[in-house]
């Protein structure tokens, strides 16, 4: 499975964690992208990459990757949604493309709930690294073991 891994990178925390995710989702036989790998921090990117603005040269690295991907793995984790991410959630989902979502964080939208749109997305939401690697593992599986 090709897997984009839809987080925010901001922060040290933030981008140890998504590497965890993505060690993860490697060991249980799938190809990744993640941004923060591929593309870095726009802080820390000159201000031209390859001759585009490098904001334009991130958004076109990340859409073509959200079209390489057959699944888009999103991160809830935050005291909100990352914006990028739920632009990637909603690209993939009107792509026809399966999304699961991925949250460890107690905080929510209201109610216990987050905000019906981002949850509408994602066929299931993993609550841990047990879940997340006990489900990727099947769909290894389950890849190997299919006809094709």
């Amino acid at each position: 499975m090709k897997i984009y891994i839809a987080a925010p990178l901001f922060n040290e925390g933030e981008r140890a964690f998504n590497e965890r995710i993505d060690e993860i989702l490697r060991d249980c036989g799938h190809e990744t992208f993640l941004p923060q790998r591929a593309g870095g921090c726009v802080a820390d990117l000159p201000d031209l990459i390859e001759g585009m603005p490098k904001r334009k040269y991130l958004f076109r690295l990340d859409c073509e990757h959200l079209d390489w991907c057959d699944t888009l793995l999103f991160l809830f984790d935050g005291r909100v949604p990352d914006e990028g991410a739920c632009f990637e959630l909603g690209y993939c989902y009107a792509k026809g493309k399966r999304c699961i979502g991925y949250k460890t964080d107690a905080r929510c939208f209201i109610d216990g709930f987050d905000n019906v749109m981002l949850h509408g997305a994602p066929e299931i939401v993993l609550r841990n690294e047990d879940e997340l690697r006990g489900f990727f593992m099947n769909e290894a599986s389950g890849r190997e073991n299919s006809p094709g």
